[in-house]
């Protein structure tokens, strides 16, 4: 089941960013007094209580012009529609109610998705309390005062937002198909790619990046079996800040990812691997999701014998964080190896579901460690116990040691590898966790 997602919205100083980090317990968003500082959509995961979600820092507002800032306020909110299971909206005490905050109001009404209205800035609730009935006029359900500065009142709001997240699993657990999103820049063609393999024009396709007005889910049925593609898509319309473009992709991939099983990660080929993509390929990764990196426009480069080779060692090179993922080759115009596409995800499925016996990994480790000492630190050495896998999507191992501070990332690695000669594990990553258990 995938995390639902809250998504922040609301007028600049309000103090999104603030409240992103009281809750992310740590400063990932810039916070300053200057309208637009949020430079980078940003996400983190948050646990309350039972519950755990991904919330998103929308930000982005940047130009001083109040008609902009609505334009830009009806911007964010529309994204947070697409893309959020729960949207929190930010209003300002201080500020009072003004004109923004009631047509973002309409727009989020009209959407029927939960929104959980937030009155900030409220740092004494006995004398501030009669000035936050006034945002019951916005007509979008009761307003929970809070200080995101104090960190006061967020206790509630949480209670309020998690509230919500049992009608979002009932539905989700409905579902059974493999759910496959397609990510990448905008424009690198990832409404192509699932237009060549529905055989129909599901979606629309433009050389203008961002024509994809929202996340789109396709069904289709290859060889009597049904897969889910989400197409994250691009923007709502083109944006002259090249910033925007790749804040809004960035959203998009997090909703897709979080929903889905397996990610097809699209390259554009005429363009290289860029940094870009490697923020959105850390999106799939640090969900632990399957991944299939596919090189598109593959038909538009000229080639030689070492052009393949040396395409797969630079995405190896940028992307050295997933060395695990499968590499495919591929034109969503002309059709090129996508015959391929769907026994690709299949393999890559079955990697990421894939259970060892326990005894099995127990002989792996035992060979690793004759192999290649463990490390040991001031005359003390690391000794590894025992091994079991506890998890599947991603598969997850548990490793019993004497000492946790004496296995390194690099024997955890080594152990990894070894694992991986003998099983594969093509396309997903593996998670490790480290228990210490005292000698007898």
């Amino acid at each position: 089941m995938s995390k639902p997602i809250v998504a922040i919205v609301g007028r600049p100083n309000v103090g999104k960013s603030t409240l992103f980090n009281a809750l992310a317990g740590e400063k990932i968003s810039i916070v300053k007094d200057t309208p637009g500082v949020t430079r980078d959509r940003i996400y983190a995961d948050i646990d309350w209580l039972d519950y755990n979600f991904t919330l998103i820092d929308t930000g982005g507002i940047e130009p001083d012009s109040k008609d902009i800032i609505l334009s830009q306020m009806r911007e964010q909110a529309q994204i947070a529609i697409d893309t959020a299971d729960v949207i929190i909206f930010m209003t300002d005490l201080k500020q009072g109610l003004v004109d923004a905050d009631a047509k973002v109001a309409d727009m989020l009404r009209k959407s029927h998705k939960p929104v959980v209205l937030v009155v900030n800035k409220v740092d004494n609730y006995k004398k501030q309390m009669v000035d936050v009935y006034e945002f019951y006029n916005l007509g979008i359900g009761d307003p929970v005062p809070i200080s995101s500065i104090q960190k006061s009142g967020l206790g509630d709001m949480l209670d309020v937002v998690t509230g919500h997240f049992e009608n979002i699993e009932k539905e989700d657990d409905e579902d059974d198909r493999p759910k496959v999103a397609v990510i990448g820049k905008p424009n690198v063609g990832k409404s192509s790619l699932i237009n060549k393999l529905t055989g129909e024009d599901r979606v629309i396709v433009s050389d203008i990046a961002g024509t994809t007005r929202d996340a789109i889910d396709t069904n289709i049925n290859y060889e009597g079996k049904d897969y889910l593609f989400i197409d994250t898509a691009g923007l709502r319309r083109k944006s002259k800040v090249k910033e925007e473009i790749e804040r809004f992709s960035v959203i998009r991939s997090v909703a897709a990812v979080e929903r889905a099983d397996i990610v097809i990660l699209l390259i554009d080929a005429t363009e290289g691997v860029t940094e870009q993509d490697a923020k959105i390929a850390g999106i799939a990764h640090d969900n632990g999701k399957a991944t299939i990196i596919a090189v598109n426009k593959w038909d538009a480069i000229e080639k030689n014998t070492k052009t393949v080779k040396e395409f797969t060692d630079k995405i190896r090179q940028i992307l050295s964080f997933m060395t695990y993922a499968e590499i495919t080759f591929i034109s969503a115009k002309t059709g090129q190896r996508l015959g391929k596409m769907f026994s690709i995800i299949d393999m890559v499925l079955a990697n990421h579901a894939m259970r060892i016996e326990t005894g099995i990994l127990n002989e792996i480790m035992s060979e690793a460690v004759v192999l290649q000492q463990p490390p040991s630190d001031k005359g003390r050495r690391l000794k590894l116990y025992y091994i079991t896998q506890v998890a599947v999507k991603p598969p997850t191992f548990v490793i019993f040691v004497n000492d946790k501070q004496l296995m390194h990332f690099s024997y955890t690695r080594y152990i990894e590898n070894k694992i991986r000669e003998a099983f594969g594990f093509r396309g997903t990553p593996l998670k490790f966790i480290i228990r210490e258990r005292k000698e007898k």
